[in-house]
Formats: structure tokens, C-alpha cells, sequence
């Protein structure tokens, strides 16, 4: 019997705040244990948390990003569990009266991933299990988190690596999260279970905890598949339960039994009051969005003539993106413009960090002054690449590297002449060129285009050569 696979994700985003969600600690990554914490990130008795507006804020930006419905009454709930990661044994969350539901990611492969729900709340601290010791860091408890809860809708890893990168990459268009997944500042709970090819009925679930890379995700993914399947296969049955994946054994094992809504016995927190949204607030939200991901990447494709391939990499980074917007203003195509960003530019930058930031020193108002004298003609293609590397390493313009007399080009005896110097100089090219070996001209279009500092135009040279070989 064939089987398929059924996933649910539960992420955990952490918004770029500065401040904790309910008190006025910083959120900053790392520091020393237990120093970006007080009484009221610990729930010392006495102490009364005061909701962050800016979280509702980022929420809300997450939700219409994701095209979800924005509620205009929501409310805290308390979420009872007794764990050394949370000192109140609760945690302040929401429940029944989320702030965004029913929206969507959609795939490349055209299906769409509804989102049942994307809801605020705090983060615990982090335990640190050390030789049989374990420690408590509660720097990390109270930070701002939106939990995005999608239905069951994957039927196959590669569709839940792709949701993963295009949230992550919608996180960090909008602003609202880094969505580092080293540093946890993005974590997936990945639900589980496996069912005939054909059945409608779900089967019964697993859930892998706290997942903080997409390879990972991939791996333990494919792994819970294969361990349901034969278990199944086997005559057992699957028990519903939280698991770990360990990356060093590729395998998932048992943490605890999983746990249902009406086991946290939910209810509301007293101490925050009703959190009102009016829908002026929202559309004024909704006009500070920037342009999504895939809006761009339809536009590059469909009105720029950009190739699939380049597009997705203009899209990656909103920094590039944007640069990229802004170097093809004005432009007649511009690709011109995304040749050099892909190829020269893209060189530079070592890492994916790198690009992240696309610190370079050439402005987009540069690139789109050199792109516009190549397609006045005024600028050759390879001259234009050898004085990028150098606006590059300056951050000058393209005039303080090319003169007036260079973009002139050459006339028709110059031309004559350097060709002719190319052919008396490189016999065997010629002869190879002669025997039917077209590649052999290029040799001899380099050695025009090196008399000619770059001047020469490559298919007027060519054009050239091939009349005075005959």
C-alpha cells in the first residue's frame, strides 16, 4: 500500500522589538545569563505586565502579509504548564480570540497553504542541560513571538522546505522578524502523520519540536514519514506524542505525550485588558507594506523579461531588490541592470549575509547612469564591466573612470587597422578559423578589444574580421 504524507507547521517568528512584550527589558540576542530580565519577565508576585503596542503592530503587518483576516476584538489567555522554562507556570498567549486567521501562503507549484491562525505571545527561557546539570537562562523569557499555525496542507517535504523559506522571506520583507533560524529566532514544530494514497481521513499525528533549520526540518521530516509508514506497515499503531529530531543520529525519539488544547486549560488573562483594532488602524498598517516577494518576482518576470531564475535571486533580499528597482528606472531593459547585480556585484559577496546587507559602494543611481550610456550607445558592454570593478572598489561614478573620448567608439580605418594588426599578429587563428573552427575568431575579437582599451564594439569587430579573412 502507498502512503502519503500529511503536515501541519506551527513557526514561531520572534519580532524585532526592542523591548520584551509585557516590560520594558531589552530583546537583544545573547548577553550574559539572566541580565535581560526583571521582576515582571519573571513573574515575581506583586508584578503586572503592560501589553507592547509595537507587537500588535508586527502582528498585524504578519497577518495582512499573509493575506489573513485581522479580528477587531482580540484578548491574552492565560496557558497553564508547569516547566523550569517558565517561572509563572504560564504562559501569556492567546487562545480562542487570535489577532489574524484564515489567510495563506502560496506555493510555486500553485498550491496555497492556508494559515489558520497567527497569534502574539511570550517566549520562555532557555534550559541548558550540562553533564546531568541543567540550567535556566531566562534572558529570552518574555520576548515578543507570533506563532503562525498553517491547516494540514503538505503533502511533500520540498513543499514545506519552499513555505518555509517564502515565510521567512515575507518575515523580513515586512520588517517584523530576522527570522534567524541559528540563533531561534524562527523555530517550526513540524505535526506529522501518514495516511493511504486516497483516504481523506487523517492519521494520527506526531509533533517534532522546535525545529531550527529547513535541512533539518527536511531530514527529520523524511525520517517520521519512513518511521509511520513502517510502523503502520508492521501492524502498530502511531502514538500521538511530542518528539526531539536528533541531526547526529538522524532520528526523532520520544519527549513527552502530546498534549491537547483542553490540557493547558486556557483561560483569560486578568491582568491585560481587551485589545481593541479599529480598521483605520489596519488599512493605515496595510499602506506602510512594501511590496511582497512574489509581487516583485511576477513583475521582474512578467513585465521586465527577467528569467525565473534571476528573478528569484533579485527577490531574495529586499535590499537587493529595492537597489534593483532603483538602478532600472528609466531604463529601456532592465536586465542590463540585473546582468551586473548577478554577475559583478553578486561576486563580491562571500556569504548570504553579505547579501543580506548588499553594502556595496557603487549607489543604484550610479549603476542606472552607466546602464543608460550602454544603451545609448555611447557605452560598450566590456568596457562598462571593467570600470564597474573599479566604481566598485571607489564609489565613483562611471566618469570618473570612462572619458568622453573612450565612449566615442572607433572609426571605420581604426577599426580596419586593429583587425588588421589582430590577423598579422595571430596566423594560426587565422588558419584555425579557416579549417572551421569558429571559436577561433574570438581569439582574434580579444586581441582587437585589447588595442582598443575596450572601445570597440564586439560585433562590429567580428563583422570585420570575418571580411577581411576571406
Amino acid at each position: 500500500m502507498k502512503y502519503e504524507l500529511v503536515a501541519g507547521f506551527e513557526t514561531h517568528v520572534e519580532l524585532s522589538t526592542k523591548t520584551k512584550i509585557f516590560c520594558s527589558c531589552t530583546t537583544a540576542f545573547g548577553g550574559e545569563p539572566n541580565t535581560h530580565c526583571c521582576p515582571v519577565c519573571i513573574g515575581l508576585p506583586g508584578t503586572l505586565p503592560k501589553l507592547n503596542e509595537r507587537v500588535v503592530e508586527y502582528a498585524i503587518m504578519a497577518g495582512l502579509a499573509t493575506d489573513c483576516e485581522i479580528a477587531e476584538i482580540a484578548k491574552m489567555d492565560r496557558k497553564n504548564y508547569c516547566y523550569p522554562d517558565l517561572p509563572k507556570a504560564y504562559q501569556i498567549s492567546q487562545y480562542d480570540k487570535p489577532l489574524c486567521e484564515h489567510g495563506h501562503i502560496t506555493l510555486s507549484n500553485g498550491r496555497q497553504i492556508r494559515i489558520l491562525r497567527i497569534h502574539i505571545e511570550e517566549d520562555a527561557g532557555k534550559l541548558i542541560h550540562n553533564h546531568g546539570d541543567t540550567y535556566v537562562d531566562y534572558n529570552r523569557g518574555g520576548v515578543p513571538l507570533i506563532e503562525i499555525v498553517t491547516e494540514p496542507d503538505f503533502r511533500s517535504v520540498d513543499e514545506a522546505k519552499e513555505y518555509v523559506e517564502r515565510l521567512q522571506q515575507i518575515m523580513r520583507y515586512i520588517g517584523v522578524s530576522d527570522c534567524r533560524m541559528e540563533e531561534g529566532s524562527m523555530r517550526c514544530d513540524v505535526n506529522i502523520s501518514v495516511r493511504p494514497v486516497g483516504s481523506e481521513k487523517l492519521g494520527t499525528r506526531t509533533e517534532i519540536k522546535n525545529m531550527n533549520s529547513i535541512t533539518n526540518i527536511a531530514k527529520a521530516m523524511e525520517y517520521e514519514f519512513e518511521r509511520q509508514t513502517d510502523l503502520i506497515e508492521s501492524g502498530g499503531e502511531v502514538v500521538q506524542e511530542t518528539l526531539r529530531y536528533d541531526a547526529d543520529s538522524n532520528t526523532t525519539s520520544s519527549m513527552r505525550s502530546k498534549e491537547d488544547a483542553h490540557d493547558y486549560r486556557y483561560f483569560r488573562e486578568p491582568d491585560l485588558v481587551t485589545i481593541s483594532v479599529p480598521r483605520e488602524r489596519v488599512e493605515e498598517i496595510r499602506s506602510r507594506l512594501p511590496e511582497l516577494p512574489q509581487k516583485k518576482f511576477i513583475r521582474y518576470t512578467e513585465e521586465y523579461g527577467i528569467p525565473e531564475k534571476d528573478a528569484a535571486l533579485l527577490i531574495k533580499y529586499r535590499a537587493i531588490a529595492e537597489y534593483f528597482d532603483e538602478a532600472s528606472k528609466g531604463l529601456k531593459s532592465p536586465k542590463t541592470a540585473s546582468n551586473f547585480i548577478i554577475g559583478q556585484m553578486f561576486r563580491r559577496l562571500e556569504t548570504e549575509a553579505d547579501k543580506e546587507k548588499f553594502a556595496v559602494k557603487t549607489t543604484a543611481a550610479q549603476l542606472s547612469e552607466m546602464c543608460l550610456l550602454i544603451e545609448s550607445g555611447k557605452l560598450r558592454n566590456n568596457l562598462a564591466k571593467s570600470a564597474l570593478e573599479k566604481m566598485l572598489d571607489s564609489g565613483s561614478p562611471i566618469t570618473a573612470f570612462v572619458s568622453s573620448e573612450d565612449m566615442a567608439g572607433l572609426d571605420e580605418n581604426t577599426l580596419t587597422e586593429y583587425c588588421q594588426n589582430a590577423i598579422s599578429a595571430m596566423p594560426n587563428a587565422v588558419s584555425d578559423y579557416k579549417g572551421g573552427k569558429e571559436k577561433a575568431l574570438m581569439a582574434l575579437l580579444g586581441n582587437v578589444m585589447k588595442q582598443s582599451r575596450g572601445r570597440a564594439d564586439a560585433a562590429s569587430v567580428t563583422a570585420k574580421l570575418k571580411e577581411l579573412i576571406k
